[in-house]
């Protein structure tokens, strides 16, 4: 009489061993991120990531401003080239980023890793990231989920994605409704394309420019491979200390949909912001993409940052306190552009001139 094994987990291509072993390895990095108030409440492993909210009592009317999102096709790099532990910086930077647009202090974040199968050093490599971005952003890292796809996803594939959680005091909030006419723009370099457009530029140098990863590029100063992994910027704490040495109207964080797009989103009705072009020379990386792909000028700005991640919004007496500040943090900043009336045919934010060379 013949037997059959019977099935299992395993069998079905899911390693329950494997994932608690990459639990064990990511632990150290997590700890690091820690915040007083998470600081013994649990700790990783639990069913749910706690936060002590009672630190919140210092607020007179605590507003709670959280995001979602991931890195897109930029992944797909990472795994080619097997660096995986910079794309968790990408993460961070993509939601904690979002959340101080409106003023908001981050406080915590959570992950989702998913992936086709579970290699513990690798998915350890992507939490360390994801917990390096947290420190730089100032936030905890109180949970996630790691989850092992076979089947739908091969061995070597994976995806990321995060929330957060961030906290703003009700008269502190920022936005449209404390723009002024006679306001200034203020412009925050990018280190890159940060995690936005990937799915043109792959288009353009690997199908149509044929390059490859390893390939070193002159105008880059390194391999196409290392440009492309770039981590993104995370202006988190840079933006916060604007907030405490002046008087900031509003942040916009440049990601998909472009400079212009995204400016607009914080413009109210009734005011236009112009942003000159000729105030910056955007990094080659942009100018490889255009070129290659020949990709026309208004589809790179409506895709790409052209080397803005950030923008600020200030009243005109604020500039010079607040290029100080971005200055002594670092941050390369300048003014970009001015909020003016909107006009007949004007909407919400527009770029004019050319580009410096």
């Amino acid at each position: 009489m013949s037997q059959t094994t019977g099935a299992s987990y395993a069998s079905a291509g899911v390693d329950i061993e494997a994932g608690d072993r990459a639990v064990e390895l990511m632990k150290e990095w997590v700890k690091k991120t820690q915040r007083a108030e998470v600081a013994g409440l649990g700790g990783l492993g639990g069913f749910a990531g706690l936060f002590d909210a009672s630190a919140l009592k210092r607020y007179e009317r605590p507003l709670l401003a959280s995001a979602t999102d991931g890195v897109g096709t930029k992944v797909d790099i990472a795994r080619q080239m097997g660096v995986y532990d910079t794309i968790g910086h990408d993460l961070v930077a993509m939601v904690m980023d979002d959340i101080v647009v409106c003023g908001a202090e981050p406080l915590f974040m959570t992950d989702y890793i998913c992936v086709g199968k579970v290699h513990p050093e690798r998915v350890a490599a992507i939490v360390k990231g994801i917990a390096e971005g947290c420190v730089l952003a100032g936030c905890a890292l109180v949970g996630g989920e790691t989850a092992e796809h076979p089947g739908l996803l091969g061995p070597d594939d994976f995806d990321v994605a995060g929330a957060g959680t961030g906290v703003v005091e009700y008269d502190r909030l920022l936005g449209a409704d404390r723009i002024r006419t006679g306001d200034a723009v203020i412009a925050m370099a990018s280190s890159g394309l940060h995690s936005n457009g990937y799915s043109l530029v792959r288009h353009v140098v690997f199908d149509r420019a044929g390059m490859t990863l390893d390939q070193q590029v002159e105008e880059l100063g390194r391999t196409l491979g290392e440009e492309l992994l770039e981590p993104t910027k995370i202006y988190s704490l840079d933006c916060l200390a604007l907030t405490r040495t002046t008087d900031v109207h509003a942040f916009s964080h440049i990601t998909g949909g472009g400079l212009a797009a995204n400016l607009a989103r914080v413009i109210p009705d009734g005011l236009h912001a112009t942003v000159d072009r000729s105030t910056w020379a955007p990094g080659a990386i942009f100018d490889l993409v255009g070129k290659a792909g020949q990709v026309e000028r208004l589809e790179l700005e409506k895709t790409l940052n052209m080397g803005v991640g950030m923008m600020a919004v200030v009243p005109g007496d604020s500039v010079d306190a607040a290029l100080t500040t971005l200055e002594d943090r670092g941050v390369e900043a300048w003014v970009a552009g001015e909020i003016t009336e909107r006009g007949a045919h004007t909407t919400g934010a527009e770029l004019v001139g050319d580009y410096a060379k």
